[in-house]
């Protein structure tokens, strides 16, 4: 399916939200997160926005982080999804249909900063058996939640080695 501009006069190209996200297991659990959404409180995989100057995995690291109060080193590539989420009564056209670019890593769980305060927006961190992810598909952020984790589940890990992040990203070079 090809997604075409409502406003046939709109000159600025389409870009989806390049977004990441940790798919973080330990004993057969899945360490989640509920979040306050215009819908409600939501649950997710710790995940955000790719900002300036990151790569994809600097940009999950920091998420995680700042999502769970864990150190996460990414390790693999679980796998790049594509979903569109259209929010009804938005009062932004740009908020009302949105498309997301993630990808999902899965990695080694570090350090709990206790005394560390969880992003804005964000409830409790718990963890959940598959069972329990699958069971809770109603309260699920988006339908990339349970996507990731099945695809972990199924052992789908790819090499961080099919992405590159080229050194321009962290600013212009000192050359004029």
């Amino acid at each position: 399916m090809r997604l075409r501009c409502h406003n046939p006069a709109m000159t600025t190209r389409w870009k989806p939200s390049v977004t990441v996200a940790a798919v973080i297991e330990h004993d057969g659990r899945y360490l989640l997160i509920e979040e306050h959404t215009p819908e409600g409180l939501r649950l997710n995989n710790p995940a955000g926005h790719l900002e300036v100057g990151e790569s994809l995995v600097q940009a999950c690291a920091r998420e995680a982080l700042e999502e769970t109060a864990h150190d996460f080193t990414p390790a693999y590539l679980v796998g790049v999804y594509l979903a569109r989420f259209q929010r009804p009564g938005a009062s932004d056209p740009m908020e009302q249909d949105v498309t997301y670019l993630r990808f999902a890593f899965g990695g080694t769980l570090g350090m709990h900063h206790v005394a560390r305060t969880l992003d804005s927006g964000i409830e409790r961190v718990l963890w959940m058996t598959p069972q329990e992810v699958r069971d809770s598909v109603a309260k699920h952020r988006s339908p990339m939640v349970l996507q990731c984790i099945e695809d972990h589940v199924r052992g789908q890990r790819h090499p961080l080695a099919l992405l590159f992040a080229h050194e321009s990203l962290a600013g212009p070079s000192g050359a004029g």
